[in-house]
C-alpha cells in the first residue's frame, strides 16, 4: 500500500467440502489403473463428492458461517460469490446464502464468473472497495463442484470445496500488495456449455494454456515494477491437480533462474497433518509447494477455491510466515492469469484453522464406487418438483426444487 494509508487484505479465511469423499485407491481397483497414476501422475490421494443435498450454495455458506460468528456482519456491506458451478443463469448463488445466514438487507450480492480464477477477480474488487470505503468489510467467497463425464481422463481429477475469506483493512491474516501482473488469452482449453453439467476439456491445451498465462503474467508483474523472485518467500499455484503446482514451479524456475524446490508429497498419504518440514532441508530454495498441496490432494480440484485451498494449507502448515512475502499465481481457462504478491501479517498462527480442516477432511463418508457413480448420473431437472434424501452432516442443505426454484435450509 502508499505510505499512509492501511494495508489491506484478508482478515479471516475458512475452508469447508463436501460430505461424501472418493478413495483414488478404490477408483484405481475398479478401473483396472494403477494408483501411482494418480497419487504421482496427478498428485491426488482421493477427491470430494457431494450429497445429493449439497452444492455450491451449501459449502459456500458452511465456509463463511464460522468467520460470521466471529466477526459479525458490522461493516460488511458487500458479498462477491465466485463460482463456474452456476445454479442460475440470473440469480447470484450468493443471495441464498445471504439468506442463510441471515445477512443484512443493505449488502450488494453479486455472482463472478471467469473460470477458476473469478475469486481473483472478487479479491482484487473487494480491496478496491475498501480503499474507497476503509471501514467496509467485504465478504468473498470461492465454491465449486469440479465434475467431469463418467470414463474421461478428468474424471480423477474432481473435486468439491468453498472458501470464505473476509477482506478488510489491517487484515489478521495477509496483507495484499498493490502491484498484479495480468495475462488473457482466448483459448479454447476448457469450458462448460449452457446445456451441459459437465465441463469439456482439453488436457494438453490447458497444462500449454495455463505455463502460457504464467509467463505472461509473470512478465507484466515485472514490468509493473513487481518483485523479483529472489524478493519472494512462497509460490502459490491454482491446483486443477497438485501435480499442476510442480509443472509450474518448474515453469517459473526457468523463467526466472531460480534454483525452487520442485518437489511435493509423496502419493498415497492422504493425510492433511503429513510433516513436510524436511521435503527440501537442502539445495533448492522451498517456497512452500509441498505445504500447499496438502488440501488439495485430499479435495480434488474446487475450480475457484482451489488456490485459497492451497493458501489455507499453507497458513496452517507453515509455522515460519510471519513478515514473508507470499506469490500467488491464479489461472482461469479460456483464460486469465494473474500473478500478485501479499505480505504474511505477524500473529498468523493464532488463526490455524488445521485442527477443523483435517476433522472435516477425516470426516468425509466414502462412497463405493457404484455409489460414486449413481450419484454421479443423477441430474435433477428443474421442470419438476423434488424433495432431496436428508444426507449432509453439514449445517446447510439443498432442500430440493418448487416451482422451478431451488430451495435451501438450516440441516
Amino acid at each position: 500500500m502508499t505510505s499512509g494509508t492501511a494495508p489491506i487484505g484478508i482478515d479471516d479465511i475458512e475452508l469447508a467440502t463436501s460430505h461424501h469423499v472418493v478413495k483414488l485407491d478404490d477408483f484405481a481397483e475398479a478401473n483396472g489403473t494403477d494408483p501411482a497414476k494418480f497419487h504421482l501422475g496427478l498428485g491426488q490421494d482421493e477427491f470430494s463428492f457431494p450429497a445429493p443435498d449439497e452444492d455450491v450454495v451449501t459449502m459456500a455458506a458452511a465456509a463463511a458461517a464460522p468467520i460470521i460468528a466471529r466477526s459479525g456482519t458490522e461493516g460488511i456491506r458487500t458479498l462477491l460469490f465466485a463460482t463456474e458451478s452456476g445454479i442460475d443463469q440470473s440469480k447470484a448463488a450468493g443471495m441464498a446464502v445471504h439468506s442463510l445466514l441471515e445477512l443484512p438487507s443493505q449488502m450488494r450480492v453479486v455472482e463472478v464468473k471467469e473460470a477458476c480464477y473469478s475469486a481473483t477477480a472478487a479479491l482484487q474488487a473487494a480491496v478496491g472497495i475498501i480503499t474507497r470505503s476503509p471501514g467496509q468489510r467485504v465478504l468473498v467467497i470461492a465454491s465449486d463442484v469440479a465434475r467431469y463425464e463418467l470414463d474421461t481422463p478428468g474424471e480423477p481429477t474432481q473435486g468439491a470445496g468453498a472458501v470464505a475469506m473476509l477482506v478488510s483493512a489491517n487484515p489478521k491474516l495477509l496483507e495484499i500488495e498493490p502491484v498484479s501482473g495480468l495475462n488473457s488469452a482466448d483459448v479454447d482449453d476448457f469450458w462448460r456449455p449452457n446445456d451441459s453439467t459437465t465441463a469439456i476439456v482439453d488436457g494438453a491445451l490447458s497444462v500449454t494454456a495455463y505455463l502460457d498465462a504464467l509467463t505472461g503474467a509473470w512478465t507484466d508483474l515485472a514490468a509493473q515494477g513487481g518483485p523479483e523472485m529472489a524478493e519472494i518467500d512462497r509460490v502459490l499455484y491454482h491446483q486443477p491437480f497438485t501435480k499442476m503446482a510442480k509443472k509450474a514451479q518448474v515453469h517459473l524456475a526457468g523463467l526466472t533462474g531460480e534454483d525452487l524446490d520442485t518437489e511435493i508429497v509423496a502419493g498415497g498419504s492422504g493425510a492433511a497433518g503429513t510433516d513436510v518440514s524436511n521435503v527440501a532441508a537442502a539445495g533448492p530454495r522451498d517456497t512452500g509447494l509441498a505445504t500447499s498441496t496438502l488440501y488439495n490432494r485430499r479435495l480434488g480440484n474446487s475450480y475457484t477455491a482451489s488456490l485459497y485451498a492451497g493458501l489455507c494449507s499453507l497458513l496452517d502448515h507453515d509455522e515460519d510466515l510471519a513478515g514473508k512475502r507470499i506469490g500467488l499465481f491464479s489461472y482461469g481457462s479460456g483464460s486469465v492469469g494473474e500473478f500478485f504478491t501479499a505480505r504474511v501479517v505477524p500473529g498468523y498462527e493464532q488463526h490455524s484453522r488445521r485442527q477443523a480442516v483435517t476433522e472435516a477432511l477425516d470426516a468425509r463418508v466414502p462412497l463405493s464406487i457404484d455409489e460414486y457413480r449413481a450419484l454421479h448420473a443423477a441430474e435433477l431437472s428443474s421442470a419438476e418438483d423434488v424433495s432431496t434424501p436428508k444426507v449432509t452432516a453439514g449445517p446447510f442443505r439443498f432442500a430440493g426444487i418448487k416451482g422451478r426454484a431451488r430451495l435451501y435450509e438450516r440441516a
